[in-house]
């Protein structure tokens, strides 16, 4: 049992120690220039959109996406997300993973493929190293050459414009928790917080680590989205399959043709190993699917060119799904479906989520009211017989002026609402100003006249009314009597 245990060991240290890099070759074709399509407009939004204005009137930052975090606020364009609000994140996030089972169901790891960061920044420092050391075989060959004056000159210009780009890559993260052109000038000229550089230097190491170094090893052994998607996709799911019915026997063209001139069957596949060279988690997909594969597609690219060059059909490798193999197999038709249950019930929570979300979103107001009433004592009586309520109301105001509201008292006929600290004639609703985004907190006593028929709790209604506007918010307590 110990050999046994031993022999394991060793055989996995062996594995580890004989991992190669990988060289992922450049590829032509439309999954390919769709990827770039992506590439360009994911990062030039990222890069971009903090220095993009949107006016929201005095006061307020300008920002279109701003994080901020002094005034505990999140600005995207029209939204405003006060701190109160953390059920929208929570709805994100709802939303985020949703999304991501949906696109599952529908083609796979297509978030892996294309849109995922990590394969963006990747592919962003894989052009840079070919534009610097060449192509797969240019590289191979440079990294197995001794070094000279001309191999340092071309790794230093590689990780040169690597640091650059993961550089600004953690300097675009911190312009979206303050104002993009301030801070952009604040670091020009070294007198950023300590804050900023910090997480730049941050984020600068792990991209460069992570885009420029680890590359395929965070797809297979950090990120944990390959093995949750293995229990989540089904027969009718979209992947990048190769087509072993059509494929196999594979052998080059003279093989193919020597099997063809005997009446045996040969396959289209003439092994030139494209497909896994283009890869860039260095898999051969004619293996079926694996762990490593992202579904980005570029074997399909790869393939389809050889394919045309030996005039032989396209899609040799494809989007397919595990039903349409097993039923060319069964030589049954073939189809893809997309609407399934899977997919309408994965539909449904996106919509209905986002239709709660932005139903909330329009109707939510920009004020709050709350009212507490005292636990001790719960009323007073008075000389002349009327009962008195104490209550602590918090006004609060989360625009970026002041405001001022006045207070009212629903449902208790001929009662009388006072602030302590506030003079107001007994005929007038006491008015109360409140500063921009702060929560004002007031002493309110309510007055009732004697009434014997009054229960030992009544239901009341206090109303704050925004002079600006009239918006009215409402609130339900009790006023508490002794019954009597």
């Amino acid at each position: 049992m110990a050999e046994t245990a031993t022999q394991a060991r060793y055989e996995n240290e062996q594995l580890y120690a004989d991992h190669k890099k990988v060289y992922p070759q450049s590829v032509s074709g439309p999954f390919r220039r769709l990827k770039w399509a992506i590439l360009a407009l994911t990062l030039g939004a990222y890069y971009l959109l903090p220095f993009v204005r949107w006016n929201r009137g005095p006061n307020a930052p300008d920002q279109a996406i701003l994080v901020d975090l002094p005034n505990q606020r999140f600005y995207f364009f029209f939204i405003e997300i006060w701190p109160q609000e953390v059920y929208y994140l929570t709805g994100l996030l709802i939303l985020a993973a949703v999304a991501l089972f949906l696109m599952n169901a529908l083609a796979g790891r297509i978030w892996c493929g294309y849109t995922c960061p990590q394969t963006v920044w990747t592919d962003l420092f894989l052009l840079v190293e070919r534009w610097v050391e060449g192509d797969r075989r240019e590289r191979i060959k440079l990294d197995e050459s001794p070094w000279s004056i001309s191999k340092a000159r071309k790794k230093a210009m590689k990780h040169v414009a690597w640091i650059a780009i993961a550089w600004w890559t953690g300097g675009a993260w911190v312009l979206y928790f303050a104002d993009a052109p301030t801070l952009v000038w604040q670091l020009a000229t070294f007198q950023a917080p300590l804050t900023a550089w910090t997480w730049i230097g941050i984020l600068t190491l792990t991209t460069y680590l992570l885009a420029g170094f680890a590359r395929e090893q965070v797809c297979t052994y950090m990120c944990p989205w390959p093995r949750i998607q293995a229990a989540l996709t089904d027969e009718e799911a979209l992947n990048v399959t190769y087509r072993i019915d059509r494929g196999e026997p594979r052998g080059s063209l003279k093989k193919a043709a020597a099997l063809e001139a005997k009446g045996k069957p040969a396959g289209d596949c003439i092994d030139c190993y494209q497909c896994v060279a283009v890869c860039p988690t260095g898999i051969d997909i004619r293996a079926g699917i694996q762990l490593e594969c992202i579904q980005c597609g570029l074997c399909i690219d790869a393939c389809d060119t050889v394919m045309r060059k030996v005039d032989r059909p396209t899609g040799l490798i494809g989007y397919d799904t595990d039903f349409n193999i097993a039923a060319r197999e069964a030589g049954k038709p073939t189809h893809v479906r997309f609407i399934r249950p899977r997919t309408i019930v994965y539909a449904a929570i996106i919509l209905i989520v986002s239709g709660l979300m932005l139903t909330q979103l329009l109707t939510r107001d920009d004020f709050g009211l709350n009212v507490l009433h005292d636990r001790n004592p719960q009323f007073v009586r008075l000389s002349d017989g009327g009962i008195r309520n104490g209550y602590t109301v918090r006004l609060l105001n989360k625009a970026l002026e002041p405001r001022i509201f006045t207070l009212n008292i629903e449902g208790l006929p001929g009662a009388r609402l006072e602030v302590i600290g506030i003079d107001t004639p007994k005929s007038a609703s006491p008015s109360v100003e409140v500063g921009p985004d702060t929560t004002r907190e007031l002493r309110v006593l309510v007055f009732a006249p004697p009434d014997p028929a009054r229960g030992v709790s009544t239901p009341v209604t206090f109303t704050a009314t925004n002079l600006a506007s009239d918006d009215v918010l409402r609130t339900s307590d009790f006023f508490k009597s002794p019954g009597d």
